[in-house]
């Protein structure tokens, strides 16, 4: 399996980068408690290891993300659904995705979160594709920006749910990156 995929951050680069995310999230909550919000389910690995090197007292959430592509006449819409956050008025909110790619589902959930009326609200990712946003979101905490391969690993899946369990982010190559293009074409046609 590990063949399949070419690494683009080890672990020990993976390990290094949420070290210091989580020292400078210390440093900036020093003394207060933070609610940290992982949305579901590609941040699972991320958020598990950036919680255990926040050294303030944290409190977890999880959050999951549903959306569909919905046609209204000739507009094709995104429909996103969330589970209901919890109550986090007057609190410091931490949200934690793996990937911060378009900001559609992120801006969704935070300005939801902003209704509830947080002391703070401030977002954290792994991997950060400022090119391919669609919205005005930028996040305060970041691993590594720019990263524009298609990738796995690290708790970040293939179309087909395979390869979370990396311990390093890759990009599938040769025939595994063939059939992700051909599983995901299939799914287009849909």
């Amino acid at each position: 399996m590990k063949s399949e995929i070419k690494p683009v951050y080890s672990s020990a680069k993976l390990s290094a980068q949420v070290a210091r995310l989580g020292r400078q999230i210390s440093r900036d909550y020093s003394g207060r408690t933070l609610d940290v919000l992982p949305i579901l389910e590609d941040s699972f690995i991320f958020a598990a290891d950036l919680v255990r090197n926040i050294t303030c007292p944290v409190v977890c959430h999880f959050v999951r993300a549903e959306s569909s592509m919905v046609r209204l006449g000739e507009a094709e819409l995104k429909q996103i659904f969330f589970a209901h956050p919890p109550d986090l008025k007057g609190r410091d909110v931490l949200l934690v995705d793996a990937v911060l790619d378009t900001g559609i589902t992120l801006d969704f959930l935070a300005k939801r979160i902003l209704h509830a009326r947080p002391r703070s609200l401030r977002l954290a990712v792994l991997i950060d594709r400022p090119e391919s946003r669609r919205v005005d979101m930028r996040p305060d905490y970041v691993g590594f920006p720019g990263a524009s391969n298609y990738l796995v690993g690290y708790g970040l899946s293939s179309v087909t749910g395979l390869y979370r369990n990396l311990p390093f982010v890759g990009s599938p190559n040769g025939h595994a990156r063939a059939a992700v293009k051909r599983k995901a074409a299939k799914r287009r046609k849909k």
